[in-house]
């Protein structure tokens, strides 16, 4: 997992790469580091002490296992209704993110670059052997610093990986929010607007409400921590036909109903292997590998759930220009680039078992095309 994620999410969309390098000059206006740093901070305090549910992660290889604090809901709606207050207060600006969205973009950039690096040296002078902090160096520098070395680095008792995960999220919706308002001002609200602002906040706040599904899933357990649509909206008024609303509406629903599906499914798989998958007893490849329900589909197919919401999120904005769907295009690269090395990491640790799960679902994401 890299912290590019960090920034397809916090930042998701922008105009032009002659604004974003015309932006570079001002990385260090103390308005954007302000706002990432009291956003950090905030999510660092109020995610290790408000309550939540203390969520077991997966047992690691040295017998070990992980435990995530789920109060990410809770910590997003104290910081949406602080945010409020303080608007009504004058205090902050509802438009500050949308206003400084190429500087805060730069900002971030950076931000994530040298957390990288931290992490990178961190990891080479850990001497914990523990299966969370040893690092797996393999003497390739860039590819070192690209992948991670560490699989769950941490920072004051914060496990990094699934701060910035949440951190991700969180930004996501300040940004649309922020977008709203401009809009809002600007009188530009209009049914793409809307379209889009429902996606993704219903999207957000369902991750949260089923926080706990993240800890068991590749990013959380197998992935080490190393390295878009608003504005668009913004600058670029799209009218939409009831087609394509309905259309866009059918996108959503199918995507969310695979991603939120197949997720659900491996979770509680995970956690009781005979609970019963669409009414009926799960089919079970070597005791360890599920293939029913939606993981007898494709061996990936929350992917291609993943992939039809990102690509409903960029639908509002029409097909006039490539630009809005550079989302889903970067997550379609990445999607099949991590389906390839997931695919070499099973094949290597359950040998002859994935093999058999191969022959009885033979399609990786989509059935019958890949």
């Amino acid at each position: 997992m890299d912290l590019g994620l960090l920034l397809s999410s916090l930042i998701p969309s922008w105009t032009s790469f002659y604004d974003l390098s015309f932006s570079l000059v001002s990385l260090w206006f103390p308005d954007q580091v302000c706002i990432l740093a009291v956003f950090f901070i905030y999510l660092a305090i109020f995610g290790s002490f408000l309550p939540g549910k203390l969520v077991p992660g997966v047992v690691l290889q040295d017998g070990t296992r992980l435990h995530y604090r789920c109060n990410g809901l809770l910590s997003l709606l104290l910081l949406v209704m602080v945010l409020g207050i303080a608007a009504k207060m004058d205090v902050v600006s509802l438009t500050a993110i949308s206003d400084r969205g190429l500087d805060l973009l730069s900002t971030t950039f950076l931000f994530s670059f040298l957390v990288t690096l931290v992490l990178y040296a961190t990891g080479c002078n850990s001497r914990n052997q523990g299966s969370s902090l040893k690092p797996h160096v393999t003497g390739n520098l860039i590819h070192d610093w690209w992948f991670g070395i560490q699989l769950n680095p941490q920072f004051l008792g914060i496990d990094l990986k699934f701060f910035f995960v949440r951190a991700g999220m969180m930004g996501w919706l300040l940004i649309n929010l922020s977008i709203l308002a401009r809009s809002i001002q600007d009188a530009t609200l209009n049914s793409s607007m809307i379209l889009y602002q429902f996606f993704s906040a219903f999207y957000i706040l369902d991750y949260f409400v089923n926080e706990e599904y993240m800890t068991s899933t590749w990013d959380i357990i197998a992935e080490s921590l190393g390295f878009m649509l608003g504005w668009w909206l913004l600058q670029n008024k799209v009218e939409l036909t009831t087609a394509s609303i309905i259309a866009n509406c059918f996108v959503f629903i199918i995507g969310y109903l695979v991603f939120r599906g197949a997720n659900k499914q491996k979770h509680v798989f995970k956690k009781n292997p005979k609970a019963l998958i669409w009414g009926k007893p799960p089919k079970v490849v070597g005791e360890k590998l599920l293939a029913s329900g939606y993981w007898g589909i494709a061996r990936h197919c929350n992917y291609l759930g993943d992939l039809l919401l990102a690509l409903s999120f960029s639908l509002p904005c029409g097909i006039s220009s490539p630009v809005p769907y550079f989302y889903p295009i970067y997550l379609l690269t990445l999607l099949i680039w991590r389906e390839r090395r997931d695919e070499a990491r099973c094949a290597e640790k359950y040998r002859e078992i994935w093999a058999e799960y191969r022959r009885l679902v033979p399609w990786r994401i989509l059935p019958y095309v890949y």
